[in-house]
């Protein structure tokens, strides 16, 4: 286990006090709604699988859920999608301010930025505390100066940028259920290998890009260069396996979060098919997808098997 794998509840000053509820139809709950729809509208713009699969949510979930994805990809973009004019100390410095906005809308509640706002609050309902947080921004920070892993600081990369990021939504699946922290705690394990999955998956899709655009090569010892079909094959079992271990827990969720995660692990588990069937020197150069008509089959499916 790494330094970042610290114990998921954290310590006490780290852990957020609970949130307040705004008075319907005041100037401080429109302000609430307005930065849940800022949040809304990224996770719409950025992830057409993810977007699809919080659609199942049942609310008040489906709003956290999508408070959390518009956290992380706000911070992944200021690392991925630099100003053509900007230099990558320009870009630490925009992600300090970003950890250190996010931090403070933690422990108040509010924050100029309507993101950032969005999930300030919702850290503060379902107990996202900074055992979570400070490993996320640790591994946007990694992507800034490494370009290549090895096994250590792979693992570490991973359980920041994702796994982490499914025990948020865990923690957002299990808000004022009965036992949460214990349920929490069983549950931890299949949520973390469920997010190191749909990590290494598009780590995967992504390799010409990362390559290419970025000078990253994440999986420890392989230049995309010389990607090949076993290579790719062995990838691929990995992921498998860590997709396996994820579905054993989905039965275990709240009723109203299960169809989604189903959902979810159906798309990338349909992406990991995908994967195989290509060649892995288009791999190298192309990005495999799911097309609309497959995802709308998965989708059935997933409503047929939630419906027994």
């Amino acid at each position: 286990m790494t330094a970042m794998e610290r114990s998921p509840g954290g310590s006490e000053e780290h852990r957020p006090t609970p949130a307040a509820g705004s008075p319907p139809g005041s100037p401080a709950d429109d302000y609430d709604r307005v930065a849940e729809a800022a949040s809304a509208v990224v996770i719409k713009r950025y992830s057409s699988s993810f977007g699809l699969a919080t659609r199942l949510l049942a609310e008040p979930v489906r709003t956290h859920v999508r408070n959390v994805y518009a956290m992380v990809r706000v911070a992944d973009e200021v690392v991925d999608a630099p100003r053509p004019d900007g230099t990558r100390a320009h870009q630490a410095r925009v992600l300090d301010a970003l950890e250190a906005d996010v931090r403070s809308a933690m422990t108040s509640g509010h924050s100029a930025n309507l993101v950032v706002h969005a999930f300030g609050r919702t850290a503060r309902t379902c107990g996202i505390d900074r055992s979570l947080v400070d490993p996320f921004f640790a591994s946007m920070r990694t992507d800034l100066f490494r370009g290549e892993h090895d096994e250590e600081s792979f693992a570490r990369y991973v359980y920041g940028s994702a796994e982490v990021v499914g025990l948020m939504c865990l923690r957002a699946f299990l808000a004022g259920q009965p036992d949460a922290d214990a349920t929490y705690d069983r549950l931890t394990p299949g949520a973390r290998r469920l997010g190191a999955a749909f990590q290494k998956v598009n780590f995967l899709r992504d390799i010409a890009a990362d390559d290419g655009d970025l000078g990253r090569h994440y999986f420890p010892g392989l230049d995309p260069t010389y990607l090949d079909d076993r290579t790719r094959d062995l990838l691929l079992a990995d992921i498998e396996a860590d997709l396996d271990a994820a579905a054993a827990a989905i039965p275990q969720l709240p009723a109203g979060c299960r169809s989604a995660v189903l959902l979810a692990h159906g798309l990338f588990a349909e992406l990991c098919v995908r994967l195989r069937a290509t060649p892995a020197e288009r791999i190298r150069t192309e990005r495999v997808r799911v097309p609309g008509p497959t995802k709308a089959r998965v989708v059935a499916r997933t409503l047929v098997r939630g419906s027994r």
